[in-house]
């Protein structure tokens, strides 16, 4: 069975090396930080990880830190390997470096994920793959063992296109509860009774949906967290620059940032964001 390296074992790596292994997989992972997880073998380090693995599965938070790990990976034996990049990164760090990882004998393709830990370890998270026919076929068939929801979007680099789009609307839909929800405390209409209104309907989303129990105060797990998202913003933004283009609705979002931060939610889940935007009523924390 194809042996699964993953490198980085934050949330997002340790539920990915968590679900393969459900699967039956042989997987192992590293970290910069040694963390280890319940479960998941550790590499010594990073060479013995490419060593002992088919497919390497980054699993990084930003820019800098998958810079480094594709730069370490480079020089080291690639031969036959599968390089699979879920970060939520600007493109162009792998697309930059796709010559010289062919080159040296390795398939590589941009996989970002959509939706958090939690939709990781139950299966239905959406997966964005870029890369070329054969490279993305490669890759589908490994990650199909950890999602059922698998998409070969284009070449490399449309998989974070894909999920800019994606989460973006996501992010576009908080902009409208910012908006909103301020209207139903003032009118004295109870925060429960709008979200599941508004959830039962054609105007719900299921992001929202999932979070009412934790909204409610009911579930206290933290899945990913507001300063992730607003990382991922910023990521979304500059791709969307890239093509000559600007989101005014992905600005105004990256601008609630201020008031997250200043009600000390930035390490909580998005539940929190609705009931900032609720509780408001309009005051106090300004939204944008």
């Amino acid at each position: 069975m194809e042996r699964i390296g993953v490198i980085g074992l934050g949330r997002m790596g340790s539920a990915i090396a968590q679900r393969f292994a459900a699967e039956g997989f042989n997987v192992t992972g590293w970290t910069r930080s040694g963390r280890p997880v319940e479960g998941i073998k550790s590499a010594s380090g990073l060479e013995a990880l490419v060593a002992g693995s088919d497919t390497l599965i980054l699993s990084l938070y930003d820019d800098k830190a998958v810079s480094e790990v594709l730069d370490a990976l480079l020089a080291l034996d690639l031969d036959g390997k599968q390089i699979i990049d879920t970060s939520t990164v600007v493109p162009t760090l792998l697309t930059d470096r796709i010559d010289r990882i062919t080159a040296r004998g390795a398939t590589a393709v941009d996989a970002p994920i959509s939706g958090g830990p939690e939709l990781v370890l139950a299966g239905s998270c959406g997966i964005f793959i870029g890369g070329n026919e054969a490279s993305a076929a490669r890759a589908s068939g490994s990650l199909a063992a950890i999602s059922g929801r698998v998409f070969h979007v284009g070449p490399l680099g449309a998989g974070l296109v894909m999920k800019t789009i994606n989460n973006g609307m996501m992010q576009t839909y908080y902009n409208g509860l910012a908006d909103l929800m301020p209207l139903a405390k003032r009118a004295g209409l109870p925060l429960e009774t709008a979200l599941r209104i508004l959830c039962g309907g054609p105007a719900g989303m299921p992001m929202v949906a999932d979070r009412i129990p934790k909204i409610l105060g009911e579930d206290s797990e933290v899945g990913v967290t507001m300063s992730t998202i607003y990382k991922d913003c910023d990521v979304f933004q500059k791709v969307v620059e890239s093509y000559g283009l600007s989101s005014p609705m992905l600005k105004a979002f990256g601008a609630s940032k201020s008031a997250v931060d200043k009600a000390g939610l930035a390490e909580a889940d998005p539940a929190s964001f609705v009931n900032l935007a609720y509780d408001s009523g309009g005051d106090g924390y300004d939204i944008f």
